[in-house]
C-alpha cells in the first residue's frame, strides 16, 4: 500500500485532516442539538468541543484496526469547514470498515456529505484495499438513509428499540456495500504538492 498523500480534492471539497484552528468551525455545527441527537459523542460545550477535536486530529492514518482516519469537509472557494467524514477500520481478517459522517446543517441537502464520502470509499476500497464498509445511522434520520441508499449501500438490517439513546428508544439502520459493487459517483484526485493545505 502506497503513502496516503492528503488532502484529496474533490469537486467543491478539499478533504484534510483536522487542525487546532478548527475548534470555532467544528462547534458551529457540532455541538447543535440536532447533530448531537445522531452521534455518540457529547460536545454540548466548548471544552467537550475542544476534547473532540483533540481526538479527531489524533486520527490522520490506518495502521491497524481499531485506527480512525477522520476528514475535515472544506469548500473549496472559501476555505469553510462545513463537516467531517471518518473511516474507521473495524476488522482486518474480514477487511470490514465502517464509515461515519457529520455535516452542518446549514450546508445540508447540498451533495457535500455524499461528494465526501464516495471520496472516503474510494480510499477505502482503492487504497486500504477495504472489502466491506457499512454505516449505521438512526431509524429517524431520514436524510442519511437516502444518502446511504443513493450511494448505493443496501440496508442490511434494522434494530428496532434495542438501546437507549439520550433517554430515547433507538432505532438503529445498518448499510453496507462491497469493494466490488461500489459505483464511483465522481472523479476523486489527490493535490499535487504545492496546492496542499497544511
Amino acid at each position: 500500500m502506497s503513502s496516503l498523500s492528503l488532502p484529496i480534492e474533490t469537486e467543491r471539497l478539499l478533504l484534510r485532516t483536522f487542525e487546532r484552528g478548527d475548534i470555532e468551525a467544528l462547534g458551529a455545527y457540532f455541538s447543535l442539538p440536532s447533530v448531537q441527537r445522531y452521534i455518540v459523542s457529547s460536545a454540548r460545550d466548548k471544552g467537550e468541543v475542544a476534547g473532540a477535536l483533540n481526538v479527531m486530529r489524533g486520527h490522520v492514518s490506518l495502521q491497524r484496526p481499531g485506527d480512525t482516519l477522520t476528514l475535515a469537509m472544506v469548500r473549496k472557494g472559501d476555505r469553510q469547514l462545513i463537516g467531517h467524514v471518518s473511516l474507521h477500520w473495524s476488522d482486518a481478517t474480514a477487511g470490514q470498515g465502517e464509515v461515519r459522517f457529520v455535516i452542518n446543517p446549514d450546508y445540508a441537502g447540498q451533495g457535500f456529505a455524499g461528494e465526501a464520502l464516495g471520496a472516503l470509499f474510494d480510499l477505502a476500497f482503492d487504497h486500504f484495499r477495504i472489502h466491506r464498509l457499512y454505516a449505521r445511522c438512526d431509524g429517524r434520520n431520514h436524510h442519511s438513509i437516502k444518502l446511504m441508499q443513493g450511494l448505493g449501500m443496501r440496508l442490511e438490517a434494522h434494530y428496532r428499540e434495542h438501546a437507549l439513546f439520550q433517554g430515547e428508544w433507538d432505532e438503529e439502520l445498518h448499510f453496507a456495500v462491497l469493494d466490488r459493487e461500489w459505483q464511483r459517483p465522481s472523479k476523486v484526485r489527490e493535490l499535487p504538492p504545492r496546492h496542499r493545505v497544511a
